[in-house]
């Protein structure tokens, strides 16, 4: 009845605003659940949706276990479909102008000190193929704070060891040139010269820049249960590290040492200064611990 007006949005999504597919397929998900929530109360056009039928949905979405952050995704891809709605086709009143989200508990991301990364970083063992190329992912995603789906993305005409930066395709397509370092540098041109092309084999063709042991692309899962290998190797705690975990310590650091907030939001692709804001509070979070443990008053 709907579903019209839902492909045609998703459309939007996918071709003015550059969305990816998986990012498509949650909205998608996410809209079908509400559209399908009102049919079945025997709403037939878009002017019979009121305020009411969003506040039933939402009661809906607790009775049936959804916690607040995902009733606060799907509101949010709500409110986005109708305000599409309000300007492409005319609907005379927005159902959700005075609904109010779910209130969240900002949790803090979890950051490593500087002597724990560093324990991680050295950890691969720089005698195999294998080694040389987790010790360059290890660097290059410390140095450029790059998400991993980003990371395991690159290919390698996107890096430029000359100048060292790397050229990066982030959330909605959007391109940014990220500032490496001398370290990551020196990691990467190590794994391209005695590394990579143990890797690579027969595949010369192949244009991803970290590869499996198959000569293909690594994927992003498979990162993942390394990245937990060296944690563990380091002593640390590895249920807490996953790949973001070098993202947020590579943005705090940054900060900790004087960066500017803005620049930080530029290295990291956020599109909005508010998602970087979080790690201003994760430094006074530090700060306060410090206060407390050595301060005669603290």
């Amino acid at each position: 009845m709907f579903s019209h007006l839902l492909d045609q949005y998703l459309s939007v999504l996918a071709l003015e605003k550059g969305y990816s597919e998986k990012t498509i397929e949650a909205y998608a998900g996410d809209l079908n659940d509400f559209l399908n929530f009102v049919e079945k109360r025997g709403l037939s056009s878009l002017d019979e949706i009121k305020a009411p039928h969003v506040l039933l949905y939402l009661s809906d979405l607790r009775k049936r276990g959804f916690s607040a952050e995902t009733v606060a995704r799907k509101l949010s891809a709500l409110r986005g479909f109708f305000r599409y709605l309000a300007l492409e086709h005319g609907l005379s009143e927005n159902p959700l102008a005075l609904i109010e989200g779910p209130k969240l508990s900002r949790k803090l991301p979890v950051v490593l000190s500087a002597e724990e990364v560093e324990r991680i970083l050295e950890a691969p063992d720089l005698t195999t193929p294998i080694g040389l190329r987790d010790k360059a992912m290890l660097e290059l995603l410390y140095a450029s704070g790059l998400r991993v789906s980003e990371l395991v993305g690159l290919k390698i005409y996107e890096l430029n060891l000359e100048v060292g930066f790397v050229r990066v395709r982030g959330k909605g397509d959007k391109e940014r040139l990220v500032p490496i370092g001398e370290l990551a540098q020196e990691a990467l041109k190590v794994y391209l010269e005695r590394g990579r092309p143990k890797l690579l084999g027969k595949r010369l063709d192949e244009p991803h820049l970290f590869l499996n042991r198959l000569g293909r692309p690594l994927s992003r899962q498979r990162f993942w249960q390394i990245i937990k290998t060296y944690a563990t190797k380091a002593g640390l705690e590895a249920t807490e590290i996953t790949p973001h975990v070098l993202r947020h310590s590579f943005a705090t650091h940054l900060l900790e040492r004087g960066a500017d907030l803005r620049t930080v939001q530029m290295m990291l692709g956020h599109a909005n200064l508010a998602t970087t804001q979080i790690y201003t509070h994760v430094q006074a979070e530090t700060l306060r611990r410090v206060h407390q443990k050595y301060h005669p008053r603290g």
